[in-house]
């Protein structure tokens, strides 16, 4: 016997097939198997580095060009590497603490995922 995706609406586990959807008698709501993992892409937040790696919060990541720093002098160099980042959805999707310049935030398309 096959194993049925639980509706996606209401969470039941009495879904059924029926040419080619899916539909959950409980709530009425219909969907196609595309739609189901559509709908897990959708709701998570995912960065991708510059080399399109997936990264995740508590990476460390490295800097791949000079990073001039808004109002200061300083200046994040190519090859620093940046511990224990966190995502978030905004602009700059990277908080982190740089060493020796503090905390900032950091566009993804400025790193790559350190091995």
């Amino acid at each position: 016997m096959s194993t049925l995706p639980n509706c996606p609406k209401c969470n039941s586990e009495y879904t059924y097939e029926d040419r080619g959807m899916f539909v959950c008698p409980e709530c009425a709501h219909e969907w196609t198997a595309t739609d189901t993992g559509e709908a897990e892409e959708a709701s998570g937040f995912i960065v991708r580095d510059a080399n399109g790696t997936q990264l995740a919060d508590g990476d460390t990541v490295t800097v791949i060009k000079d990073l001039k720093i808004k109002g200061s002098s300083s200046v994040a160099k190519v090859g620093t590497k940046v511990k224990n980042i966190r995502l978030v959805d905004s602009d700059h999707n990277i908080d982190c603490k740089i060493p020796g310049i503090g905390q900032m935030g950091l566009k993804s398309e400025f790193v790559k995922k350190a091995s």
